[in-house]
């Protein structure tokens, strides 16, 4: 048991702090995140002590159940190479743009329109991809008109990390949890429902609160036209989309599962691009599209799939288990669970937590927990430290000591709401 638990402390420990000190490394034209090196050791050091049965593991690896990591991969990959193709073509920037023209001056209806926009883009597509689109363009807009970017690009992060648990595709922690349990798209949503809006309505309120005093001053902004890519590949996207998301409602009902749905919706949108590419003669759209899925999220998974097997092969997490299921489980998975993504980052959380839930409430909480400790502190995501690494990039002041002191009065209430709505619908 010691061996175990100080090379899966190790990994962890070691991973924190190379998201926090080197996120990235480049070896020539090579470049690469470092998050999944230490788990990817620590899981090749299980194996070489054999501190699982490694046949057991494959087995359970390759499994037809909900556990089955590699389903789950394919389901994320999936859905993000879609919202990547959206991006790619201006979709987003073209929606921002055409937000910041229908504020008429207003950094109040700015604001709202933003929130609005962030979390109905999130809601169809995925946080990650949002956040990563719509922080550059807030920053250009915000020096644009000589206004404070920050309440905006608050307001963006939160709106994504927030509205992201409406869904079950909406971050890759809902995916892993709820695939886990063998959630269907449509009875997670009807379970979800009432605690993302709480929680969608808890932050957009302490949002408008903490910033109202800032957005007094007029807003005189020149946006520059966005101009879509490909209008027929774009609509081809869109419909695509569209499909997949009503096939992962109702997949449950016509024996689908969900990685099969949208892999098939992936790989439509895929053979659609090469076909374009064969009249345009364009690869741009194509091969960023294919470069920019979060390749390293593979062998992150698997490697944190290893270590929970190897913790849960000493007895570690039964130990957990029990501990959390001695009081109201909704409470303890909810609070634990946030704590714990923003301490060790949500995904290994999840894949922990996964392991250990024994009923919906406990299940759901962690789920909740998942995506609202993303906005305590930076490495509950990483896309809070992509988020940063944005911010430092285009020289915007907002240090590790910002994001805890909004993050905690925001992820707080927002976290105690939709726990609330979560025990009125369970």
């Amino acid at each position: 048991m010691v061996l175990t638990l100080v090379i899966c402390i190790s990994a962890i420990i070691l991973m924190l702090i190379s998201i926090i000190v080197f996120p990235k490394i480049k070896f020539k034209s090579f470049e690469t995140q470092t998050f999944y090196i230490f788990p990817f050791i620590a899981m090749l050091l299980i194996a070489a002590f054999k501190l699982i049965d490694i046949e057991d593991a494959m087995n359970k690896l390759v499994s037809s159940g909900g556990m089955n990591p590699l389903k789950i991969i394919v389901l994320f990959f999936s859905m993000s190479f879609i919202s990547i193709i959206l991006d790619e073509l201006n979709f987003f920037e073209y929606l921002a743009n055409k937000a910041l023209k229908k504020a008429n001056g207003s950094q109040i209806k700015l604001f709202i329109i933003l929130y609005l926009l962030c979390s109905i883009l999130t809601i169809f597509t995925s946080n990650d991809i949002v956040i990563l689109t719509f922080t550059p363009f807030i920053i250009f807009f915000s020096k644009n008109a000589k206004i404070n970017p920050i309440p905006y690009l608050v307001t963006e992060f939160i709106a994504a990390n927030t509205w992201s648990m409406l869904f079950i595709i909406g971050n890759p922690t809902n995916i892993y949890i709820g695939a886990n349990a063998n959630i269907t798209f449509l009875d997670y949503f009807k379970v979800m429902f009432l605690p993302t809006i709480f929680a969608g309505l808890t932050s957009l309120l302490i949002l408008f609160l903490l910033f109202r005093n800032k957005f007094k001053e007029k807003l005189d902004c020149t946006s520059e036209e966005i101009i879509i890519k490909d209008k027929f590949l774009l609509a081809v996207s869109l419909i695509l989309l569209i499909i997949c998301i009503i096939l992962l409602a109702i997949s449950n009902y016509i024996n689908l599962e969900m990685y099969l749905v949208s892999l098939v919706c992936a790989l439509a949108l895929l053979l659609f691009i090469i076909g374009n590419l064969i009249i345009h003669k364009d690869k741009t759209i194509i091969v960023n599209g294919l470069k920019r899925i979060p390749y390293s999220l593979f062998p992150f998974v698997i490697s944190m799939f290893f270590i929970v097997l190897a913790l849960d092969n000493q007895g570690i997490t039964d130990n957990l288990k029990e501990l959390l299921n001695k009081t109201n489980t909704i409470f303890s998975y909810g609070t634990t669970s946030y704590l714990s993504c923003s301490l060790i980052n949500n995904i290994p959380m999840s894949v922990l937590y996964s392991s250990i839930t024994t009923n919906s409430g406990s299940i759901y909480a962690s789920i909740i927990g998942s995506n609202i400790g993303a906005f305590l502190t930076p490495i509950g995501a990483l896309a809070g430290i992509m988020w940063l690494s944005i911010l430092k990039k285009h020289e915007i002041k907002f240090s590790f000591l910002d994001f805890i002191k909004y993050g905690v009065i925001i992820s707080i209430p927002t976290l105690c709401t939709s726990l609330l709505g979560l025990a009125i619908m369970i």
